[in-house]
């Protein structure tokens, strides 16, 4: 048959690239983004309380009230805002399949997509899926800041959504109060909506807090904001998320969500709702990763990579430059095989691989796995 790719030239995850070599090569993996630890064993047993409970058969479509109302509760402790469960909370399979229905809600062929990078690797490919244009703005390292006015001039009648990422993957960075407002006036008069990926929204680090867009009235009337309790609770595998949106774009948002997931898993909506009763579930993780961040950035003073800063989610980045010119990739390949420690080039969350000389590295690892592969990256 003659076949006709959607995604000609789509190569493997760079996740799963790294994480094969990792296993292949015995090495330790600080290169996938997800804890070699388990999450609560309280959150485990909530789980299995539901199932035996008889919570085994289609959740609503738009998920159950009972997680719903503690998202809408948690939004209003942490941002003092008030959002209606029934209207403008969705849980989704993962912030994965959020994004990508937000993308289809709204762009159409044509449409041009403005994707900050490096930037996470499903937000090019839903763009193309639904027959858009990814236009990249390329943030610079070593600091990865954003110039609003460069951004702005990239705006034209094309110009149907705009993609940013806080606290921002890969490079730890996070947008604060005068990004969010000077983003907001950039698009005050357009028809422009806002994908704003705010998955690391508790991982923030240093006595600062995260800024989100729902903050912003201007801009929440124009925003999808997705979310994940993957990253939150320590839990990736279980692929639950959920998306918050105004009434109107998540009514839109849940035509195609009906058609894609239908529902998710409802035992563990059921078990997330009771968990989420005690904030503190949530509020002492910014403690519980500083913790692991400080303790990994002591560990590495003995390295030659120079660490940048880490002012949120669970990764940090390196820069090698002192010690080798090689390729991002080329340098991450080296660092499997002969230091057993896998990492993630930066170069594979542009488009045209932007060569920075720095690394990523996640610290969502058990102390003793921090240490050795510290160890390891000191005998470079």
């Amino acid at each position: 048959m003659d076949f006709i790719s959607k995604l000609p030239g789509q190569e493997l995850s760079i996740f799963s690239v790294m994480s094969k070599m990792a296993k292949e090569q015995n090495a330790i993996n600080l290169a996938q983004g997800f804890p070699n630890f388990d999450c609560d064993p309280t959150l485990i047993e909530l789980v299995h309380k539901n199932m035996t409970a008889g919570h085994n058969q289609y959740a609503p479509m738009a998920g159950t009230i009972q997680l719903r109302n503690q998202i809408a509760k948690k939004i209003k402790l942490l941002y003092n805002i008030e959002v209606d469960p029934l209207s403008e909370v969705t849980i989704t399979t993962g912030a994965t399949q959020a994004i990508y229905n937000s993308i289809q809600t709204v762009v159409h062929t044509g449409d041009e997509v403005i994707v900050i990078e490096p930037a996470y690797d499903s937000y090019v490919p839903a763009i193309k899926m639904c027959g858009g244009t990814a236009v990249s703005y390329s943030m610079k390292g070593p600091d990865f800041k954003i110039n609003w006015e460069k951004l702005g001039a990239m705006i034209n009648s094309k110009t149907k959504m705009i993609i940013i990422n806080t606290p921002h993957n890969p490079t730890a960075t996070r947008l604060d109060q005068q990004d969010l407002q000077t983003l907001s006036d950039l698009l005050a008069d357009t028809n422009i909506y806002l994908l704003s990926d705010e998955v690391y929204e508790h991982l923030v680090y240093d006595e600062q807090s995260h800024i989100s867009a729902m903050q912003f009235p201007d801009l929440y009337k124009r925003s999808f904001i997705t979310y994940s309790f993957g990253k939150t609770f320590h839990a990736t595998g279980w692929k639950i998320g959920y998306l918050v949106s105004p009434p109107d774009l998540t009514a839109e948002f849940r035509k195609i969500h009906q058609f894609t997931v239908f529902s998710v898993n409802t035992p563990v909506q059921l078990a997330l709702a009771t968990y989420m009763q005690t904030p503190e579930h949530y509020q002492q993780l910014p403690q519980f990763y500083q913790q692991k961040r400080d303790l990994f950035l002591e560990a590495m003073q003995g390295s030659p990579l120079k660490a940048l800063p880490s002012a949120g989610t669970y990764y940090t980045l390196f820069d090698y430059s002192a010690i080798s010119d090689k390729k991002e990739l080329d340098f991450v390949t080296d660092l499997t095989y002969n230091a057993k420690v896998a990492a993630i080039p930066v170069s594979a969350f542009y488009a045209d691989h932007v060569e920075n000389q720095v690394i990523r590295l996640c610290f969502a690892k058990r102390d003793d796995t921090l240490l050795e592969a510290a160890r390891r990256l000191s005998t470079l």
